[in-house]
Formats: C-alpha cells, structure tokens, sequence
C-alpha cells in the first residue's frame, strides 16, 4: 500500500482544513518545499498536494508554491485542485507533476478527463468527493446527485491510473476511516483507489489492508501526520 502524505495549499502555506472548509484552516508550515523535504526525509515516495484555493476558484492560485515544491523534491508528486483544462494538465505534466488529480470536471466534464487519459496514460486521477453520499464539486462548495460509484464506473477503462476517494464528513475530523465505504467502491471497479479523510491513527491503515475484497492501493495521510497522532515510521512499516 503506498501512502501519500498530504501538503494542503492555502494562501502559499502548507494548512490543514476541516471538511475542507478554507475558514477552518490551520497553518503547520509557512514553507510548502521544507514541508515536501521533511516528508521525503520520513521516507515517503508520493506527495499528494492540492490547491485549496484554486479548487474553488477553478484555477491555479498556488501555482508558485507547487513549483516550489516540485523543485525542492525528486520523488512523485500527485497534483489536484483548479485543473479543468486539457491545457491545465499538459501544464503540470510538462513542469514535473507525475500524476494530475481532477475532481469537478470528472462530474461536469467526463470527456476531459478521458481525453487527458488517453495523452497521459495513468498519469489522470480522479477525484471523487463525497458528502452525505453524493460526489461534490467546485472545492466541495457544491454537491451533484450522483453517488461516488456512479461516477468513479465513468472511468472503467479508460486509463485512469486512480481514483482517490475522500471522505469528506471525516476530512481533517480524526474520526478514523470508513473502511466499508472505501472497500465498495474497490469491489465495483478495476481502478485502483485511494483513500483519503479520516484517518487518525496506525490501526486504520491496518484495518485498510486487512478488509476482504479487492485491495485499497493507497491512502491519504492528513491532520493526523501533522499533529502526531500518527508518525511516518508506524505509517510505512503498517503499509509495508
């Protein structure tokens, strides 16, 4: 299982949210490319970094501190947060982004998302948001009608390399996983997904992994990384 350490972006600071609230926004970093190098000196090998801002704006706002980021580290970067545009993606590819994550035009705008599959083979991640069970959108200010297996079913075959899957009644609460929401959506796909919110301690990677059914390939490390309640070391040695 790779795990995937998160730098949230707000204002040029690496921040953590509640229910991906930018108002609730906590500051543990002001420097994003220190935060990426503590995260490759812990021994991690993917960083997952979004554009809080840019997610609801609907483009890049933090676009200085990624590329701080992708200079500061040679380990890959997955990247989401504003990206609409065939344009956007080819962007970030072509600065050093390894895997681009889309979110509102997977629900708005499918045929983006599997074009840009098509001339980025898995190098497209979806991202598929979900409150009180239906997927939102535009930085999660708004809510679809659809539900998470609806959309992430979009995707079969097409060369997504990922779907991440974040609980947003969880995000940044440490309330812990919903392993069963994560594994039926692992069962209904052949994409690998990745989980994100909740997470608040070792057990539940453990708990992750040890789900019968189709294997989570991933999870999101959040708040609970940057408070303690989790150490890299456990992290990794769990996922190992």
């Amino acid at each position: 299982m790779i795990l995937y350490p998160a730098i949230d972006l707000k204002d040029g600071q690496c921040v953590r949210v509640l229910h991906g609230v930018l108002d609730t926004a906590t500051v543990f970093n002001t420097s994003p490319p220190d935060q990426a190098k503590r995260f490759v000196n812990d021994g991690f090998h993917w960083i997952h970094v979004i554009d809080l801002n840019g997610a609801v704006q609907g483009k890049a706002v933090n676009a200085d501190a990624v590329q701080d980021i992708l200079n500061a580290v040679s380990i890959p970067i997955q990247l989401g947060g504003g990206i609409r545009t065939l344009a956007d993606i080819e962007r970030w590819i072509e600065a050093g982004v390894s895997r681009v994550i889309l979110g509102t035009v997977a629900v708005r705008e499918p045929q983006i998302v599997k074009e840009a599959a098509k001339l980025w083979p898995e190098q497209i991640a979806v991202s598929v948001d979900v409150r009180a069970g239906k997927v939102a959108v535009q930085g999660w200010t708004e809510s679809s009608d659809l539900d998470a297996v609806t959309v992430s079913k979009r995707f079969e075959d097409a060369g997504v390399g990922a779907l991440i899957i974040t609980d947003i009644d969880r995000d940044g609460a440490l309330l812990g996983f919903n392993v069963e929401a994560f594994g039926a959506i692992a069962d209904a796909v052949t994409i690998p997904v990745i989980a994100a919110g909740g997470l608040a301690s070792v057990d539940d990677i453990t708990r992750l992994k040890a789900r019968k059914g189709v294997p989570i390939a991933g999870a999101v490390l959040g708040r609970a990384l940057y408070t303690g309640g989790i150490t890299p070391a456990q992290a990794l040695a769990v996922a190992a």
